[in-house]
């Protein structure tokens, strides 16, 4: 009887663990899928249009939503560095700081889609990959902004701790891959000739 306690005592020791691992491998593994279907859309850009680019893009607000976006990453990062040391005001502050930085992210876009409309329609080459390319990037953004609103909220009771963080650390995790995605992003829509 002491063995099996014993070894019920010892599993339950692990489980946390265990299932910590396969959620991190199963982020992993989805954000890899996503790796694929951005890469498609990008190797799409440069076979449909080579480094063709209009010059009506507007590369100001490109460079400034790139920047919003590259600064939510920081915020992002504060956020899961507090928690992981149990500053839950540091990780409240800084959660929302990102999320309304990726609202801003998501108004520029907007406001350069009102722009492109006008410029390169959705039905001309250039329009077509400028709306998939940006509007999928737009609504990974959104889910990340989506999950980290989620984190947030249920974390204002004091759930995530340094012990037991998993969503939150999660929700950032994804939050990257969105920001690093867009380094490939822009360059691809705004910068090459």
């Amino acid at each position: 009887m002491a063995v099996a306690v014993e070894r019920v005592a010892h599993h339950d020791d692990l489980a946390p663990r265990a299932r910590l691992s396969t959620n991190r491998f199963g982020l992993w593994l989805f954000m890899a899928s996503e790796t694929f279907l951005f890469a498609a859309a990008i190797a799409a850009r440069y076979y449909l249009l080579g480094f063709e680019k209009p010059e009506e893009l507007n590369q100001p607000l490109g460079l400034a939503i790139t920047s919003i976006l590259l600064l939510s990453s920081l915020t992002a990062y504060l956020a899961e560095a507090s928690i992981a040391t149990d500053d839950q005001r540091g990780f409240r502050r800084f959660t929302m700081a990102t999320v309304l930085l990726g609202m801003v992210f998501l108004g520029g876009v907007a406001y350069e889609w009102s722009e492109a409309f006008d410029h390169f329609p959705p039905q001309s080459l250039f329009g077509t990959v400028f709306f998939t390319l940006t509007g999928l990037h737009a609504f990974h953004v959104l889910s990340g902004v989506l999950a980290l609103t989620a984190v947030w909220h249920v974390g204002g009771d004091g759930r995530w701790n340094a012990e037991a963080h998993w969503p939150v650390e999660g929700a950032v995790k994804y939050w990257h891959f969105v920001d690093v995605v867009w380094v490939f992003v822009y360059p691809t829509l705004y910068l090459l000739k």
